[in-house]
C-alpha cells in the first residue's frame, strides 16, 4: 500500500509540459557529448537566481513560458508602428511561427530520471531535418536563441525585463560606447534585482559548436570592458539543438565585481528597493518605474489588441487578485489547475443570467473577477490579452511615445532623403539604428514627467469600460463559457493562450 502520509491527489500534469537540460558552467567548453541524455541531473529548485552549484539540471516548463517569451525578446520595432499599429501583429508573428515551423517534441527515458520531469523534450521536426535551406535554419537558429535565452534568464533565473544592446546598455554616461558599431557586443542586457547587479546576455541558437561559444564569449568581454567599474554577470546562453537530439542549454556564467547599479533618472531609490526578482508585474503597485518597464514590454501586444477588429475582440474573467498570479515558478501561472480560477469562474456561469454586457461584467466585478481584453493573433494561434489597468497605461505611453515619433529626426519614411535609397543596405540599418537610439533616448528624457502620467492613467483602467478604452461604442463580449481547444495562462496583468492542437507535434 502507498504510505498513509502521501496525498490522495492527482498528479500535476499540463498538456504542453516539456523538460529542458541545462547546462551551467563558468565558460564555454567543448559541447557536451550527449550528456543531455546521459548525465546525472540535479532537480531544479526554482530559486529565481543562479544555482549554488554548476552542472546539470533538468527543469520542466510550457509551451507557454516559451511563447511569452518569444513574444517579448529583442529589438523594439514599436518606434515604426506608431501610425500603422496593425503591423504588430506581423511582428508577433515573425517572433512565434519559426518555433511552431521547426520545433517538435519526442519522449526521452534518461538514464538518471528526475523526479518530477514529465520524459518530454523539444527536437527538430523532419521539416527542419529534411526540407530547410541553410538560410532558413539560421534564421531559425536567430530566433529559438533569443527565445530560448530569454527563457533561462527570466522564468529560470529571475531576471528583470531585457533590454537590446543596440539601442545602448545601462549606463547613460556609457551609452555611446556601447554604441559603437566596431565593437562586437552581446545582444542583451537587464538588471537582476536579487543580485543587485547588472547582466550582460548574450544568445546563441541551433547546432551550437564550441567556436560559436567562444565568439561570443569574446563579445561578452568586449561588454564586460564597457561596463567596466559597475557590478555586473556575464551570460552566454547556448540554445543547442540538432535532427534527432533533444533540445538543450549551455549556460556560461561569469560574476565581475564593482559598484551597484544607479537607480533610473529621478527615481527614489527606496522605490527601487522594493522590486524582486522576475517580473516587472509584480511591482507595479510599489514602482512607477516598474509600471513604465511594463508598459513598454508590452507595447506590442498592446498595438496588435488596440488595432484587432472588435469582431476578434474578447474578454476573459480572471481572478482580480494579482497576488494569486505572482511568480512562483517561471512567469505565468497555467490556468487549466488553478482552483482559484475555476471555481469562481464556474461561480460565475451558475449566477442569474444577466440581461446586457454592462449588467454581466459588473455581476462578476462583485464576485471578485476581473476581465482581461484578449485576441488571437492573425496567421497563429496564439492568444494575447492584459487587464484593463495595464492597457490604460499602455495607451497612455502609446500617446506619449507618438510625440516623441513625430518630432524624431528621419523616423517616419516620408521624411527620409531621396539619397538615403541608394545607400547599402548597411549604411541603411546604421540609419535605422541611428534613429532608434535617438528615439529611446527622448523615451529615457521623459521618464521623470512619465511617472505620474502613466501611474494616474494605470489607477483610472481600473474603473474604466472597455468600450471607453477601446474608443468604441460596443463592449468586446466576455466569454464565461471559455474555450476547451485553449491552454490558458497569466500574469497578474497580462494573459497568453496557446491551442493544446497546436502545440510541437511528437516525432513519429
Amino acid at each position: 500500500m502507498i504510505p498513509a502520509h502521501v496525498p490522495d491527489e492527482p498528479p500535476l500534469i499540463y498538456a504542453d509540459s516539456f523538460d529542458v537540460p541545462v547546462l551551467f558552467r563558468n565558460g564555454p567548453a567543448d559541447k557536451p557529448r550527449r550528456q543531455w541524455r546521459t548525465a546525472k541531473h540535479k532537480t531544479w529548485e526554482g530559486s529565481g537566481g543562479f544555482p549554488a552549484t554548476n552542472g546539470w539540471y533538468a527543469p520542466t516548463t510550457t509551451w507557454r513560458e516559451i511563447i511569452k517569451a518569444a513574444t517579448e525578446v529583442g529589438r523594439d520595432v514599436t518606434p515604426h508602428l506608431q501610425n500603422q499599429p496593425r503591423y504588430a501583429h506581423g511582428e508577433l508573428v515573425a517572433r512565434v511561427s519559426p518555433l511552431y515551423a521547426y520545433l517538435g517534441a519526442h519522449s526521452v527515458e534518461p538514464r538518471h530520471p528526475v523526479p518530477g520531469s514529465k520524459g518530454r523534450r523539444l527536437t527538430l521536426n523532419p521539416v527542419y531535418e529534411y526540407g530547410t535551406e541553410r538560410s532558413a535554419q539560421n534564421a531559425a537558429a536567430y530566433r529559438l536563441g533569443m527565445t530560448m535565452t530569454e527563457w533561462a534568464c527570466r522564468s529560470l533565473l529571475g531576471l528583470g525585463q531585457t533590454e537590446h544592446l543596440e539601442l545602448g546598455g545601462p549606463i547613460p554616461a556609457l551609452r555611446e560606447t556601447f554604441k559603437d558599431p566596431k565593437k562586437s557586443l552581446p545582444d542583451l542586457w537587464g538588471r537582476h534585482e536579487t543580485e543587485d547587479r547588472y547582466w550582460l546576455i548574450e544568445a546563441k541558437g541551433g547546432n551550437v559548436g564550441v567556436d560559436t561559444l567562444r565568439k561570443g564569449w569574446a563579445q561578452l568581454a568586449a561588454g564586460s570592458t564597457v561596463l567596466g567599474l559597475y557590478a555586473h554577470r556575464t551570460v552566454l546562453v547556448g540554445a543547442a539543438v540538432r535532427p534527432g537530439d533533444d533540445l538543450f542549454l549551455t549556460i556560461d556564467h561569469n560574476l565581475h565585481p564593482g559598484q551597484p547599479p544607479l537607480t533610473p533618472d529621478g527615481s527614489d531609490a527606496d522605490d527601487e528597493d522594493t522590486l524582486g526578482p522576475g517580473n516587472l508585474e509584480d511591482h507595479l503597485g510599489d514602482s512607477d518605474d516598474a509600471l513604465i518597464g511594463a508598459a513598454r514590454a508590452q507595447m506590442l501586444a498592446y498595438l496588435a489588441l488596440r488595432s484587432a477588429p472588435a469582431s476578434q475582440l474578447r474578454t476573459v474573467p480572471v481572478p482580480a487578485d494579482r497576488a494569486s498570479r505572482h511568480r512562483r515558478s517561471g512567469l505565468t501561472t497555467p490556468l487549466e489547475d488553478d482552483d482559484l480560477t475555476l471555481a469562481m469562474r464556474a461561480d460565475a456561469r451558475g449566477a442569474a443570467p444577466h440581461p446586457d454586457q454592462h449588467s454581466l461584467r459588473a455581476g462578476i466585478r462583485s464576485m471578485g473577477l476581473d476581465d482581461f481584453l484578449t485576441c488571437r493573433i492573425p496567421g497563429t494561434e496564439i492568444h494575447l490579452g492584459m487587464s484593463r489597468k495595464l492597457f490604460a497605461a499602455c495607451e497612455r505611453l502609446h500617446e506619449e511615445d507618438l510625440v516623441i515619433a513625430r518630432r524624431t529626426p528621419g523616423l517616419r519614411a516620408e521624411d527620409q532623403p531621396a539619397a538615403a535609397l541608394d545607400l547599402s543596405e548597411a549604411a541603411q540599418e546604421e540609419q535605422r539604428l541611428t534613429q532608434r537610439r535617438i528615439f529611446r533616448e527622448q523615451q529615457e528624457e521623459a521618464r521623470p514627467r512619465l511617472r505620474p502620467l502613466l501611474r494616474d492613467a494605470y489607477e483610472r483602467g481600473a474603473t474604466s469600460d472597455w468600450s471607453d478604452l477601446l474608443r468604441r461604442p460596443q463592449e468586446p463580449e466576455l466569454d464565461l463559457e471559455g474555450n476547451e481547444g485553449l491552454l490558458e495562462a497569466a500574469t497578474p496583468e497580462t494573459y497568453l493562450a496557446v491551442s493544446r492542437y497546436d502545440l510541437p507535434p511528437a516525432r513519429p
